[in-house]
């Protein structure tokens, strides 16, 4: 009845359902199959089970050794902080993360800074150029007003600058 109502047209089968058509046909066996009116013929159905068994020999699939690593997400997180506050050392980071619910140890975050090439805390914080501070502080620049103030004190005229 199917048959009919396709009329020589193509069914497309998902990957799903030729896996489960394939297994199906692999139980009943190919005689049986034989004397089954199928949509698919029988060697075609022997066909996708081949190449079944084949991909679980292939290793394709095979995951690498070792732990999985963090999302890249959370790793781009991690570069974005470290950059955005280059005094901040891993502990801080973590502390960071675990306010935002990310529960990252030290250890991790210091691989993550590493591998994107940004060096542990000490040394970052010893080179922050005032276009680095301005760039960090820039919205907080907006609300703030930068004056000088001269003041008479024992040494003489002193002059303040303020932020």
């Amino acid at each position: 009845m199917l048959k009919e109502r396709l009329r020589g047209k193509r069914i497309r089968f998902t990957e799903a359902e030729r896996t489960l058509l394939a297994r199906k046909a692999k139980a009943i066996g190919r005689k049986a199959l034989l004397e089954l009116d199928t949509l698919v013929s029988p060697d075609t159905l022997m066909r996708w089970h081949r190449r079944l068994v084949a991909q679980k020999w292939d290793f394709s699939k095979r995951r690498s050794p070792g732990r999985p690593g963090i999302m890249r997400e959370l790793s781009d997180l991690i570069v974005r902080i470290a950059g955005e506050n280059p005094g901040w050392g891993y502990t801080r980071i973590q502390g960071a993360l675990m306010n935002l619910r990310h529960e990252v140890s030290r250890g991790t975050i210091a691989n993550v800074l590493k591998r994107n090439g940004i060096e542990p805390a000490p040394e970052r914080s010893k080179r922050t150029t005032w276009s680095t501070f301005l760039k960090a502080h820039w919205k907080v620049f907006a609300a703030s007003d930068f004056f000088s103030v001269e003041v008479w004190t024992q040494r003489g005229l002193v002059t303040h600058y303020l932020l």
